[in-house]
């Protein structure tokens, strides 16, 4: 029963993933399209964490996996946010 939970997070992973390409090629501008690219941090990066603590419960592999999540969440909300403010400001200069 594990297996086919792992295996359905998994899969919702990838078709996040596939979701947010299609996305990104879909939006016109590199500001829209960032949203994409944040949309795959937070969607891809749940069911992993999700997987990791139905996998081994709360162990030490569980934890630092959901602790690199947590991370990635961070990091990848600064850089999006710092991206962002430099895609503004380089159109508000032309």
């Amino acid at each position: 029963m594990t297996a086919w939970i792992v295996a359905a997070l998994l899969a919702v992973m990838a078709l996040a993933a596939w979701l947010g390409v299609a996305g990104a090629a879909r939006l016109r501008g590199p500001l829209a399209r960032l949203h994409a690219v944040a949309f795959v941090n937070i969607a891809c990066g749940a069911p992993l964490a999700a997987a990791a603590l139905v996998t081994d419960g709360i162990s030490g592999r569980s934890v630092k996996v959901v602790s690199a999540v947590l991370l990635s969440w961070l990091v990848g909300a600064a850089t999006a946010h710092a991206t962002g403010r430099a895609l503004v400001k380089r159109e508000d200069a032309r």
